[in-house]
């Protein structure tokens, strides 16, 4: 290879490099909206809403209860009202409020009021947090998959309230610990469930 042809090779490589992550980033959405949602464990539900077309991020926190800014170690004594629960920022370009919350019944055990899966107490209880704009939606999405359920559904919708992020070691969990993770989810029955409630569902 002649001096000239490397330069030239070298020319290019510097090019695409720089090109290549503009030509791969996707456009950003001319607007985004947020839900918040628990569904039990927040690393499960994190999870499962990430994989969701049209959802952009999804946060694990805390919501519903009475402390400012509470750790995992004061939720989980069942003490200050509070529900592990993600926020969700998507796309409703790409996906409707109300196809998020038809997604969302799929995704719980909408039948169990006392927590989720093995996950049992306040703060693992399944509920959809609505601003006054979401509620008739997500009343009337609960309804439909009610009669598709042919079953009562005791997931509570009620309103929004303070989200509190929760800290970084619980942020994509899943990720981050694939093998805790899958041993967590597998041992604690979330799949096997949820297959069993919907199961002929359509």
């Amino acid at each position: 290879m002649t001096a000239f042809a490397r330069w030239l090779f070298g020319f290019f490589a510097v090019v695409m490099a720089a090109a290549s992550p503009a030509m791969a980033a996707p456009p950003a959405p001319a607007r985004v909206e947020t839900a918040v949602f628990a569904g039990g464990c927040f690393w499960c539900a994190e999870h499962d809403f990430a994989k969701i077309p049209g959802v952009i991020d999804v946060v694990s926190g805390y919501t519903g209860g009475t402390l400012a800014n509470p750790t995992y170690e004061q939720v989980v004594t069942e003490t200050t009202g509070h529900y592990e629960s993600v926020r969700v920022t998507f796309d409703p370009a790409r996906i409707s409020y109300r196809q998020l919350v038809d997604r969302f019944w799929r995704l719980i055990d909408p039948t169990d009021a006392g927590g989720q899966f093995c996950d049992r107490g306040p703060s693992y209880r399944a509920a959809v947090f609505v601003t006054p704009a979401q509620a008739p939606v997500a009343e009337a999405s609960r309804a439909a998959a009610a009669v598709a359920l042919k079953r009562q559904i005791v997931t509570q919708i009620v309103p929004v309230s303070t989200f509190w992020p929760a800290e970084g070691y619980h942020q994509d969990f899943a990720e981050k610990n694939p093998v805790r993770y899958a041993f967590y989810r597998n041992g604690c029955g979330r799949d096997a469930r949820i297959a069993k409630v919907w199961r002929g569902v359509k």
